[in-house]
């Protein structure tokens, strides 16, 4: 059975930084595109950065020069670095593999951005 399991989350004050990870079992990791979506109470679930295998990376415009994600294949995991947070980046994020018609999703990680 896939798995896709994310840490990192947590709470933080407006400005500061978190690095979500999520690490990816039962899959052939390098040949998946990779992301990360997030999901605010009351708000349609929006992807928020991906990366393909070949490392093409692409950003929803509301996060661009503030959040990277970067892949390990080795590791088998991907990793969210969010910086310059703001409370409106507070939801639950979530890891997402796709291949085809392949999709796996992780159970998602709490994000709250408070002062």
């Amino acid at each position: 059975q896939v798995q896709l399991v994310e840490s990192g989350g947590g709470l933080v004050q407006p400005g500061g930084s978190l690095r979500p990870s999520c690490v990816a079992s039962r899959i052939i990791f390098r040949l998946y595109g990779m992301g990360w979506y997030r999901q605010a109470p009351g708000k349609q679930r929006e992807l928020v950065a991906g990366i393909t295998a070949g490392g093409s990376t692409n950003y929803v415009d509301s996060v661009k020069d503030r959040f990277t994600i970067s892949r390990d294949n080795a590791k088998n995991m991907v990793n969210l670095q969010m910086n310059s947070l703001k409370p409106e980046d507070t939801a639950v994020y979530y890891c997402n593999a796709w291949l085809g018609k392949s999709d796996y999703w992780g159970v998602g990680t709490q994000v709250t951005v408070s002062s």
